[in-house]
Order: C-alpha cells, then structure tokens, then sequence
C-alpha cells in the first residue's frame, strides 16, 4: 500500500516557504519504517503481560471495587493491544516472527478481530478515506448536502443511526461483534471462516469464565472492559476521520498525502493516553505511511517540521460534540455542516 501511494501521490514540490508536500513528506518518513525487532516484542510482550495481570485481577481479587479497578485497567490495555495487532497487521512490526503470528491469531480469535476481514475493511478504508461514501466499509460514511437532500427516508434513517453517538459507544456489538466479525461471516463463509473461530472463541471465553466463576466472573473479565475498549476505539477511530475542520476531497483531487493531511485528524493526548493508545492519535503520520511502527510516530512528528501543524481534536467534551455535530459534507462551503445546517442552507 505504501509503495502504491508515493506512485499515485504529487510530484516532488515545496511551497513559497520550502517547506516540502506530497511524496517529498512521504519520502522523508521512510527511514523511520526501519524496526527494531527487540524493541517491538518490548512494547507487545509489556502490553499483553500487564493486560494478563489485569484480567487476572479483575478475575481473582476478592473485592469487587478491586475488581473494577482491575477491569478498568484491563480495558485501556486492550486499546493498546489492539494497536500492536493493528500494527502488525500493517506489517509494521515483527512481519516474520512466527511467535506474533500466533500470538496474534489467539488474539484476534478472542477479541472479535478476525484477520481476513479486518485487513480487507481497514484497507479499503486506507484507499478511500476522505472520500464522499455512503457505505460503512471499514469507515463511517459520508454524505453530502445534495445527496441528503435527495436520500429516502430509510436511507436517511440508517445514515442517521450508524452515525449517532449510541452506535459509536456500543461499539463492542455494532463494530466489532456485528461490522467485523458476524456480517462478513454470514456474507461470504467460506472466505470469513475465521470469523467464526473468533465468534466461537470469544463466546467460549465468556461462558467457561462464566461456569467456572460465575457471572461476576464473566463482567469484570470480558464483558465490562471489552466494552469500554470497543467504546473508546471506536469513538477514536471516529473522531479521527469526523471533525470540524476536515475536507472531503473529490475522486479527482485525492491523494494519499491530501487524505492523511486533510482528511485524518491529530488528536493530542497526554503522555499517559498516548500511552494506553499506542500513539494512534498521530493519525495523520499513520496515514501518511503505515509501515512506522507505533511507537516511532511521535518521533517522526519531531524530526519532520510539515508534520508539525496538522489539524487537531481532542478529547475535551466540546471536541466530542463537534466530532459528532460533523455529519454532512457541503460541496459549495467545502465544510462539514450538521443536519440542522443542511435543511437552513437548504432552504435559505
């Protein structure tokens, strides 16, 4: 996929202040692609021994506030495994290390992330983000104020629904269980046969903890943190591609530099979120070249001065508002409106 982006991004060019854009940024990230084999098994033995020990406690401790603790913490630890996943997924770590093919096969299998159509949904979403889509393959989709005006009722409805801050927050069931796993499975069975490996291997998860230590067991272990992981990465994936300030670009204009730039936000967190996301709030370096490793991308942010000003949301609850309020694309105003804006623009 990289490869394929600096043969369809711009020529080499700079602007009036020298500063490069287009395949010239692309081009000064690629040294830091290069991987240091122990530092990665680091970052994803640290994450998956402290997400171990968590669950541990969330399933051991023998009061149930400890528990809860436990849990909590076990749910930011599995936004940042689900990073290493994502990661070497991209093949941006440990590409030959056949202990992370099956640590990360167990993984997937328990976590509702199957390999096959995960990898399908999250390149098309690479290939295709920052474009008018009123599908939701591997993205949240995208209308425009004449194709909303124009759209039935029931496609206004499920545009609606899968857009709304509920559907985001339950990601656990709308994205991963259903979006990801079960709809890819009931399509095409014979392509997505590990979906089910995932589906049965996440539901026998839940049910031995469950006969074995009771439902208490089951909640604090699986169910609680699966759901405030889901809910999180979810609402972060989101925001990353629905802001105030992003552009959708036309078939004609898109790029992969304009789509990473303009289209993908920065999210700042602090150094304990970057943390426990694994740095995914550099989003638009990511976009820009999956191959850097996760934990490399706050370094090229320092080492390259064009990287330095991208457009930036938070997680401050009016950030979480706009990111949410960002629903239609207004092809004359080149903005984002909200549905209240597009039927008064409509009607001015």
């Amino acid at each position: 996929m990289f490869e394929q982006a600096l043969k369809i991004d711009e020529d080499h060019a700079e602007t009036s202040e020298g500063l490069r854009i287009g395949k010239d940024v692309i081009n000064a990230t690629v040294p830091f692609t290069e991987v240091s084999v122990p530092r990665s098994w680091w970052h994803v033995g640290t994450t998956f021994a402290l997400l171990a020990a968590a669950l541990t406690g969330a399933g051991l401790a023998p009061w149930w506030p400890l528990r809860l603790l436990f849990s909590l913490l076990a749910a930011m630890l599995m936004v940042r495994a689900f990073i290493t996943y994502h990661d070497y997924m991209h093949r941006a770590i440990l590409v030959r290390s056949r202990i992370a093919w099956i640590l990360f096969r167990v993984y997937s299998a328990l976590a509702l992330t199957p390999p096959r159509s995960w990898k399908k949904s999250h390149n098309y979403h690479h290939g295709h983000v920052g474009q008018i889509s009123s599908s939701s393959i591997g993205a949240f989709p995208v209308m425009t104020t004449q194709m909303w005006h124009e759209a039935s009722w029931g496609e206004k409805l499920s545009y609606r629904i899968i857009r709304h801050p509920l559907t985001v927050l339950a990601g656990y069931i709308t994205i991963f269980f259903l979006s990801i796993t079960l709809l890819p499975l009931l399509r095409n069975p014979v392509r997505h046969w590990d979906s089910l490996l995932a589906l049965v291997g996440h539901a026998a998860l839940i049910a031995v903890l469950w006969i074995f230590g009771g439902f208490d067991t089951a909640f604090f272990v699986v169910l609680l943190p699966m759901t405030i992981a889901s809910a999180l990465g979810s609402y972060l994936f989101f925001a990353q591609h629905s802001f105030k300030r992003m552009h959708i670009l036309s078939p004609e204009a898109w790029t992969y530099y304009r789509a990473a730039m303009e289209s993908s936000s920065y999210m700042r967190l602090n150094k304990v979120m970057q943390w426990f996301t694994g740095n995914i709030g550099f989003h638009h370096i990511h976009h820009l070249n999956v191959r850097i490793p996760f934990y490399r991308l706050p370094e090229v942010m320092d080492a390259i001065p064009e990287l330095q000003s991208p457009v930036t949301t938070t997680l401050s609850p009016r950030d979480i508002r706009d990111c949410f309020r960002c629903c239609l694309w207004d092809e004359r105003r080149q903005r984002v409106v909200t549905y209240r804006e597009a039927s008064r623009l409509a009607a001015a």
